[in-house]
């Protein structure tokens, strides 16, 4: 892996990026979802994963975390594996998904590690966040995304993002909001 994504200050926050092989849209599908979304907070609960913003794209995620107990790199690591299991379990339980565990049999295949199955793609492609103006252009990316991809008309619109917890909405993650949080470590 590049040593441009790699998280190398451990007390720094980053805006991270990882996503399903294939760009896989399963995470449109809220049991799936649920997986990811419970896996968040189990981290922010048992590794001490901060959040500050998210937005959990049909195929894709995007983060602004800190790690203050854990390095990110086995952090999201561990999630990834956990969530694919889960994935896995409940694609096999369910004919419906079947035409999924075929794509993640075969993208396994072409890894010379011997896999299983290949949920997600390899990295997290960590940025660090070194300022709070690169921290609001981060953040408003991600709350954007469902908005540029035609999912929803304005980004507090769309479930699965912090646009809702910045405009006060029920939202499926909890948030430790910038003006508390980042400005005292920068």
């Amino acid at each position: 892996m590049s040593e441009r994504y790699k998280a190398f200050d451990a007390e720094a926050p980053y805006f991270i990026t990882f996503t399903m092989v294939e760009w896989i849209p399963l995470l449109e599908i809220s049991e799936f979802a649920t997986i990811l979304i419970d896996s968040l907070k189990f981290c922010v609960r048992n590794k001490g994963l901060s959040i500050y913003g998210y937005c959990i794209m049909p195929s894709h995620v995007h983060l602004i975390v800190q790690s203050h107990k854990n390095p990110l790199g086995s952090t999201f690591r561990d999630l990834k594996k956990f969530t694919s299991s889960e994935i896995i379990r409940i694609i096999k339980s369910n004919e419906k998904y079947s035409e999924h565990l075929i794509t993640f049999h075969d993208r396994a295949e072409l890894i010379k590690r011997n896999k299983y199955v290949k949920v997600w793609l390899d990295g997290y492609h960590p940025e660090i966040i070194y300022s709070n103006k690169f921290f609001f252009q981060k953040l408003n990316y991600i709350h954007n995304n469902p908005v540029v991809s035609g999912l929803v008309s304005v980004p507090e619109d769309y479930y699965y993002s912090s646009a809702r917890n910045y405009a006060g909405l029920d939202a499926p993650l909890e948030i430790i909001f910038e003006s508390q949080e980042l400005n005292r470590i920068r």
